[in-house]
């Protein structure tokens, strides 16, 4: 079955777990709560910490300090640690090896810098060797948590048309924008999309520096960057027309744009970016296991 003929699911009615309830399960889980498109009750997160797990009870969750209860209690499992605690948290589900009744789960990775076929693998050391489960990996960013977010994902070769992956673009369109890529294209959209935002609060910071500089109160001038950066983008995208077009509407010739933009381009903003963008993609592939 083609994927636009596959009915959207009815994400209240679904169980969800987290193993790992951190800053990006909680831009996923939280706002999807908030919105009402996850049920709170339906919802299992497990976390190193009590700490961590005070936010989530506070919301109505099932927390746990044991990653294999979301295991058992969730169809839909979002994997949310670390890299580096990628091994630890896997090792703690062993006790799920000898389980002959664990139903199919369904895997969804938002862990930066680890493969599908190199997750797959290590699940395959933990679970039940009969056990048929699904692996996409997704990669979102943090301005999910204000419904502004971008998330790419990618699917095993054949699965592109699957219900699973219908199931990830159904959750994560209510907060934003989804693509589905090709995997080798992950380190290079994780520099633009995942560290962006990085990027866009720093060219935010500068901007308002720049309107402090010249007398516009601080508060106001870091209101209007930031809003400016929304509408340019909203520019962007919703009229289809080229960024370098819409730069050259605004520069009158002879006039204030123009002398600004020419001030950007003699302090190398292009190439900075681009450079940025360089060095991202590849300390992500120095990251790779």
């Amino acid at each position: 079955m083609a994927q636009d003929q596959i009915p959207p699911p009815n994400l209240l009615r679904q169980t969800f777990g987290f193993i790992g309830g951190g800053n990006m399960a909680r831009a996923i889980g939280a706002t999807l709560i908030e919105r009402g498109i996850f049920q709170a009750d339906h919802i299992w997160v497990s976390s190193r910490t009590e700490e961590t797990l005070e936010f989530w009870k506070k919301l109505g969750v099932h927390t746990t300090l044991n990653n294999s209860e979301v295991i058992l209690n969730c169809k839909t499992i979002i994997l949310a640690v670390k890299p580096q605690f990628l091994d630890t948290a896997l090792a703690s589900l062993h006790v799920l090896r000898s389980r002959e009744d664990l139903p199919n789960k369904l895997f969804v990775s938002v862990i930066v810098g680890i493969p599908i076929d190199s997750l797959t693998e290590k699940l395959k050391q933990v679970l039940p060797p009969k056990n048929i489960f699904r692996v996409i990996r997704t990669l979102p960013n943090t301005p999910l948590a204000v419904g502004e977010g971008i998330t790419v994902y990618c699917c095993p070769p054949g699965q592109d048309n699957s219900q699973e992956c219908h199931l990830v673009e159904a959750i994560f369109s209510r907060i934003g924008i989804v693509e589905k890529i090709d995997e080798k294209m992950m380190n290079a959209v994780s520099a633009l999309s995942g560290s962006g935002p990085a990027y866009a609060y720093l060219m935010t910071e500068a901007l308002a520096d720049g309107a402090v500089k010249n007398g516009v109160p601080r508060a106001l001038a870091t209101k209007l960057a930031a809003q400016m950066l929304i509408g340019a983008g909203k520019m962007v995208l919703q009229t289809g027309k080229h960024p370098g077009q819409l730069k050259d509407e605004v520069c009158s010739p002879g006039g204030t744009t123009i002398a600004g933009v020419h001030a950007l381009e003699t302090g190398g903003v292009r190439v900075s970016l681009m450079n940025a963008i360089d060095a991202a993609v590849q300390r992500a592939r120095e990251l790779l296991p």
